[in-house]
């Protein structure tokens, strides 16, 4: 899909902000830490090459979700590590093998089909999963992982390290995290052959629990400014959301009283009203779930009236306002702003998902 990049819509990506947070972390946890950067669902709604090319000097590898996102780093010219954090099906080794890109295994089964598959893991560069707790992909005990790493290792693969991924670290209450945390300690330490690189900590863990790093943290959400509780926890010092979404006034109108606004005829104008209209929609990820929401012009809020289309919102407006006026979806106007959780809050959703949402047609602009 083409960016739109003729329409006034655009998600502005302060990279300096990126690199701010990325370093205001690394202050607060031990200097021998690895830090791995994770930019996977294309560097969640940022840009994952232009974000990773921007922190490459700051960050020792990065962690995708699948091998096209480590594909894709690699073509745009970046050589630091790439972890997939999720699992890999054996007919792509040999892709993952010339490119230098490391996998994660989860399972004896896995390996089990690459032999059943006569694919050669000689040179393979993996990290294990421990399942401690989240319950999707991992192994789930002391000798799984033994019996897992042993096996690996006999037929050539290079076990570079192990991990396993917390469930409730961004949550008030650390039962189950204790009990992850035990778990994974426990397992650790008693391994046979013990890969180089340990690591539990994503941003939330890195943020609250950072007394309980390993050797490397995989920062995530952190790195691009929000806070990965919501409103749940405090954040323990500051960081700089990174992204801010803007559009413009394309047509705007007075409606008599009585009219009706939108597919479903659902907002009914109460007396005369303004009503300005927006070129995002629902293609763009600015949901219909958002109706009753509001936006920012001229530092005031307009609220989202009617229901939300494909390609158009529109907003009821305190005056007529010239055609190309800016309106801010996410960010800040005058006094006033909008926060990625704000969205969040309205959609009853978490932080993540509304930037993950924003399609590839909403062009990303970058300063720097």
């Amino acid at each position: 899909m083409y960016a739109s990049t003729h329409r006034p819509t655009v998600a502005k990506i302060d990279l300096a902000a990126i690199r701010s947070n990325i370093k205001a972390v690394q202050a607060h946890i031990p200097t021998a830490t690895k830090t791995y950067a994770v930019v996977k669902a294309n560097a969640y709604g940022h840009g994952a090459v232009a974000v990773a090319k921007a922190i490459a000097p700051l960050v020792d590898g990065f962690c995708v979700s699948n091998l096209d996102e480590g594909l894709e780093l690699r073509k745009a010219g970046l050589e630091q590590d790439i972890l997939v954090l999720g699992v890999v099906l054996p007919e792509a080794i040999p892709l993952a093998l010339a490119h230098q890109i490391t996998l994660t295994i989860a399972s004896k089964e896995w390996l089990e089909l690459a032999q059943h598959e006569n694919a050669l893991i000689e040179g393979l560069r993996v990290h294990v999963k421990v399942d401690s707790g989240m319950g999707r992909i991992g192994v789930r005990s002391l000798a799984e992982a033994d019996d897992l790493i042993v096996s690996l290792q006999a037929y050539g693969a290079q076990v570079e390290g192990i991990f396993t991924h917390f469930a409730t670290a961004d949550e008030a209450d650390t039962h189950q995290f204790e009990e992850q945390l035990a778990f994974f300690t426990d397992l650790v330490s008693h391994l046979q052959r013990k890969p180089a690189l340990v690591h539990a900590s994503n941003s939330a863990t890195s943020l609250w629990h950072s007394e309980t790093i390993f050797n490397a943290i995989r920062l995530g959400i952190g790195m691009y400014g929000l806070n990965p509780s919501g409103h749940a926890l405090p954040l323990p010092y500051h960081l700089k959301p990174a992204l801010s979404l803007e559009t413009q006034l394309v047509h705007v109108k007075q409606i008599p009283a009585g009219a009706k606004v939108g597919y479903g005829a659902t907002y009914t104008a109460k007396a005369p009203e303004y009503v300005g209209t927006l070129p995002i929609g629902y293609a763009d990820g600015w949901t219909r779930d958002l109706q009753g929401f509001y936006v920012l012009l001229d530092g005031q809020a307009c609220e989202i009236i009617g229901r939300i289309s494909m390609d158009q919102t529109t907003i009821r407006l305190p005056k007529a306002y010239p055609l190309g006026s800016r309106v801010v979806l996410i960010g800040e106007s005058g006094v006033r702003s909008i926060s990625t959780t704000d969205v969040a809050d309205k959609k009853e959703t978490i932080n993540y998902e509304v930037l993950c949402l924003l399609s590839d047609r909403v062009p990303r602009c970058y300063a720097d």
